[in-house]
């Protein structure tokens, strides 16, 4: 018997919602997939930060530009010429294509670490140097940026500023393995510079110490705990240190930055009393600090 108008359609009826169902579906999966990586400019920049984007399906990394970098120059780093000294030339070396060091900067607060990485970059960058910064929590992206990076002409400093690590962080592994514990080879155009308050990263407990061992012959072997945080440290291959600043070396910071920001020597000189008791109120004679007032300053008395 021949199929009736209605019952045809029937089948098409059902397709027809089939399909527009499953368009529906399609829709919101497309919604939480993640964006396709853009391409990265990087003739937009000199330096990069590299941010993560949490999705249905994970978290997505990609470079940021930089585009407002700061302008500071090495002549601008005071009293600390020796830590200038090892660090531009470690540097200079990598851009030239010579074997190079990755660099941990450790020390006193304010002292120029970070800025000293900041100006080498400034004093490089025509060359080919750029730079990546990377937050703390992001470290377990480190593989994925070397990928990234890996075949371009450029030399990169993949910067980790103010760095620490509790017990059982995921970024303290990958860092580990970066720098000196993966089966894969280093890039040849990737270091890591750090800057750290703590000399090995972690925070340090008497109770460690306690765990030394005293052999025999009066030689001491530290316990696991201390040899793992030390484990670390040593991946760096040159280690930095920065020290408090004397009062003297404070104002000559003090001179330079007024000076920088138009101020006359007549008004340099009466701004010294002011400087130490911005100082004494802040509880410290540091680079930042003797920035810090001077900018203060210069701002009250120019006006």
């Amino acid at each position: 018997m021949p199929t009736t108008a209605p019952e045809r359609e029937a089948p098409l009826a059902e397709l027809r919602s089939l399909l527009v169902r499953a368009e529906s579906v399609l829709a919101r999966l497309e919604q939480a997939l993640p964006p396709a990586p853009s391409q990265v400019d990087w003739k937009a920049a000199h330096a990069f930060r590299w941010r993560r984007r949490r999705t249905a399906f994970g978290n997505q990394g990609w470079l940021q530009p930089v585009r407002n970098l700061s302008s500071i120059r090495l002549a601008d780093l005071k009293n600390v010429d020796e830590q200038k000294k090892i660090v531009e030339r470690n540097t200079r070396q990598f851009v030239a294509g010579l074997p190079a060091n990755n660099v941990l900067l450790t020390g006193s607060r304010g002292t120029g670490k970070s800025s000293l990485i900041k100006a080498v970059l400034n004093a490089h960058a025509k060359k080919g140097l750029r730079l990546i910064e990377v937050d703390k929590d992001d470290l377990v992206d480190l593989p994925d940026i070397v990928d990234l990076v890996a075949q371009r002409p450029e030399r990169f400093l993949v910067f980790c500023d103010d760095l620490s690590f509790e017990e059982g962080e995921p970024g303290y592994k990958a860092l580990k393995v970066a720098l000196d514990g993966s089966v894969a080879a280093q890039s040849d155009n990737v270091l890591i510079y750090a800057t750290s308050n703590r000399r090995h990263l972690m925070p340090e407990y008497m109770a460690e110490n306690l765990e030394a061992k005293h052999q025999p012959d009066g030689e001491i072997h530290p316990g696991e705990r201390v040899e793992e945080k030390v484990s670390l440290s040593e991946r760096f291959g040159l280690w930095v240190a920065f020290y408090p600043f004397r009062q003297d070396d404070y104002l000559s910071i003090v001179v330079h930055w007024l000076s920088r920001l138009g101020c006359t020597a007549q008004q340099i000189e009466g701004a010294r009393a002011d400087a130490l008791r911005f100082a004494l109120e802040r509880g410290s004679r540091s680079g930042r600090v003797a920035w810090q007032f001077a900018r203060d300053w210069a701002g009250r008395h120019q006006g």
